[in-house]
């Protein structure tokens, strides 16, 4: 087998609109995109950022010290960072070429819900990446659109029969966001796990740094997870 490209791409969602019970919109939740971006970076890929659209739209809930250091700060601040460079130069998923990439990774937000089930030309990419024999990998929200990534080899997910992770239903109410969701008929990650007959993993609890890797799968459960999701699948 041919080496793969020493690229990734990671995956942004273009969903966003209203969804917080305040009604604060959900979109782009920033460290899930960001430390994936710092970890691949250093380990020598190149990597893209691109959304379905080629658009996106930020998660207020994610630019908060809760979830983002001085460092995360500083990034965010600087529009001459390459990452913010790229970030307000988004790629639209249909103009790249699938196989530049060798590495798939979904970043998240509750946004994630919304398109990524649907975002034909990122499943494309991802399928396109794992034919070849490289790394799907997802975290957060980010996990729902596994079970739309097929196995071109043999037509099934390629969770089918394999161990997954993503946001937990016991953080969903937590937030109290499990009303938003089932109002707006969308899955939880466990449920879009059990549908395809993947093993759904979760942590002890909720907010903790936790990622599973099966075979060439790898997904983690929340924003801590971000990193160390990018560090397994590299």
């Amino acid at each position: 087998m041919p080496s793969l490209p020493k690229r990734a791409l990671i995956s942004i969602t273009s969903y966003h609109g209203a969804f917080y019970p305040n009604g604060d919109p959900t979109g782009l939740f920033y460290t899930e995109a960001l430390h994936p971006y710092h970890v691949l970076t250093a380990a020598g890929f190149t990597v893209d950022l691109a959304s379905e659209t080629g658009s996106y739209g930020m998660d207020p809930h994610s630019i908060d010290k809760t979830f983002m250091t001085e460092a995360d700060f500083a990034v965010y601040s600087n529009s001459g960072d390459e990452f913010s460079k790229k970030l307000a130069n988004l790629h639209k998923a249909s103009d790249l070429n699938p196989s530049d990439y060798g590495l798939f990774y979904a970043s998240a937000g509750h946004a994630t819900l919304f398109d990524y089930p649907k975002a034909k030309d990122l499943i494309n990419i991802a399928e396109s990446v794992y034919e070849r024999g490289g790394v799907v990998a997802a975290v957060c929200h980010g996990p729902i659109i596994l079970p739309f990534i097929k196995d071109r080899k043999t037509g099934k997910p390629v969770i089918e029969g394999r161990r997954v992770s993503g946001f937990t239903t016991e953080g969903e109410e937590q937030m109290g966001l499990m009303s938003a969701i089932k109002d707006r008929k969308l899955e939880t990650i466990e449920e879009g796990a059990a549908r395809v007959g993947a093993t759904y993993v979760r942590p002890a609890t909720p907010f903790e740094a936790f990622a599973v890797v099966d075979g060439r799968v790898v997904s983690g459960t929340n924003p801590a997870s971000a990193a160390v999701t990018a560090e397994k699948g590299r």
